[in-house]
């Protein structure tokens, strides 16, 4: 293992009873330069020697262990980023048209004003609150 990263996707698949194979590791690093959410053709893209039916089956694996997140969005694709404990908390603006997932974040003051409206909403609600998700769904500029 080379990095930090490989560790934590090391010790969460072995919680998990799994391995952290060279293709989930493979799937890892295509997250981690990506940046960005990606789709499994896109992965496959990046790394064109992994096997369709092999990245699918270790994604969901990943995702289990707490390695990976899944998007769903409008479109046919779901798109695959790091777990957020592993990268920093950010929200997602989503297209309707195109399906397309961009990165955003807000301001500390912003993230703060979210965390304790959410609160409320989940306490007035009888809910215990772990952390929120926020996605922005309309049209990106080029569906616009």
């Amino acid at each position: 293992m080379t990095s930090e990263l490989d560790r934590i996707a090391f010790t969460r698949l072995r919680r998990d009873g799994q391995r952290y194979t060279d293709g989930r590791r493979q799937l890892v690093g295509a997250l981690a330069e990506a940046g960005q959410p990606l789709t499994i053709p896109e992965i496959l893209r990046r790394r064109q020697d992994l096997a369709q039916s092999s990245a699918y089956r270790n994604l969901g694996v990943l995702e289990r262990a707490g390695v990976v997140r899944r998007i769903v969005t409008t479109d046919e694709w779901a798109r695959y980023e790091l777990a957020e404990d592993l990268t920093q908390h950010h929200h997602h603006l989503i297209c309707s048209s195109c399906g397309v997932v961009r990165d955003f974040t807000v301001s500390a003051r912003l993230e703060r004003s979210i965390d304790d409206a959410l609160a409320t909403v989940a306490e007035r609600n009888g809910f215990v609150l772990d952390h929120h998700r926020l996605d922005l769904v309309g049209r990106c500029s080029s569906c616009a």
